[in-house]
């Protein structure tokens, strides 16, 4: 795992995981790793270090008392890396899928899409998107968790179904989105 640690570094760095040090977990990958009794089934170091890393994350987020709805989205979209370049197709696949993200995010309503770059497209604090914008931080919380919970809907739950009655709740919001998503690419 020694060559691969900076590069798994960086990528947990990159995460929004409250209360997790990076230290923590790059330490406790390691703990996992001396322990195994053998090591002649990994086939891939690097992957199977990441895997581990993320297991680590999952396992803290499982037992945490209190988990933020953002650090469940971050949880469960964590993806490890690719180590070698890209094929052409996978290239063109993401590309759709960016395509398809910036879309919905243009399809938020204006102050929501609005907080919700400032915060999660750009990185800035909630503070910060809130002195820009000109409204109180509790506001950019709910505007952004809008945009999240409205983003959500349209891309899916991965296959998991939700209730009658949260489904119904949601119908509108999905449709609008979607709406105003395809009057800006012209359809």
């Amino acid at each position: 795992m020694l060559p691969y640690e900076p590069e798994l570094r960086g990528w947990l760095a990159r995460r929004a995981l409250p209360d997790l040090d990076v230290d923590d977990i790059v330490q406790e990958t390691y703990a996992i790793l001396a322990s195994l009794d053998q090591v002649d089934h990994i086939r891939n170091p690097r992957t199977y270090a990441f895997e581990i890393a993320k297991s680590v994350i999952l396992q803290a987020v499982r037992r945490a008392r209190i988990v933020t709805f953002e650090a469940l989205i971050e949880a469960g979209g964590l993806q490890i890396p690719p180590a070698e370049e890209a094929s052409p197709e996978t290239i063109a696949a993401d590309r759709q899928e960016l395509t398809r993200v910036a879309d919905l995010i243009a399809g938020l309503p204006h102050k929501c899409r609005e907080a919700f770059t400032l915060r999660k497209v750009h990185g800035l604090s909630q503070r910060e998107v809130a002195q820009r914008m000109g409204v109180s931080e509790n506001t950019i919380e709910k505007h952004v968790g809008k945009g999240l919970r409205i983003l959500t809907a349209a891309i899916g739950r991965g296959g998991n179904q939700r209730v009658e009655a949260s489904r119904r709740g949601d119908e509108e919001t999905r449709t609008d989105v979607a709406q105003r998503s395809r009057e800006r690419r012209g359809h």
